[in-house]
């Protein structure tokens, strides 16, 4: 059952947090996998779950923050020093590195809590109602958010 859950659900969590995390690959998969890891543990105190979608996209939102306060900064320079080398996007095509980077810029261009209804409703393609439940807030809340996500990336690329 578990297996099942992880193969229907890994690559949207990976996305998500891919995207949450600017792009950086190595910690969207950590992320991914520290979601898992606590939703099995969670699943393994028989405790239930009534909407996976939801509570994955919970545990991994609650991941990426918990790893946002513990991130602190670390020099490239000092890194390489290190013998540390810079990974490359293998596997990604010069078109999706730019399409990547172009969603990243719309995103950040957009400040919480529209930024994360945006990306869930549009990039991760999950209902509002969903989104409520992860968030857990109002769907009313919630597509207020979406809507008004919306309307600051068309003022944005209006004013560029």
């Amino acid at each position: 059952m578990f297996l099942e859950i992880y193969e229907l659900y890994n690559d949207a969590i990976f996305r998500h947090c891919f995207f949450r995390v600017n792009c950086n690959r190595e910690r969207a998969e950590d992320l991914t996998q520290e979601t898992f890891i606590k939703t099995w543990d969670y699943l393994r105190k028989g405790k239930e779950i009534d909407n996976m979608q939801a509570f994955l996209y919970r545990v991994a939102n609650n991941c990426i923050i918990d790893s946002m306060r513990k991130k602190t900064p670390v020099s490239l320079d000092a890194l390489m020093e290190k013998g540390f080398d810079a990974p490359n996007t293998t596997g990604m095509t010069t078109e999706d590195t730019i399409e990547i980077s172009r969603i990243r810029d719309i995103l950040e261009n957009i400040e919480e809590p529209y930024r994360t209804a945006v990306a869930l409703r549009y990039i991760d393609d999950i209902s509002p109602k969903n989104i409520a439940l992860m968030l857990n807030e109002s769907e009313d809340t919630v597509s207020v958010r979406i809507h008004r996500g919306v309307q600051k990336i068309k003022k944005f690329y209006e004013q560029s």
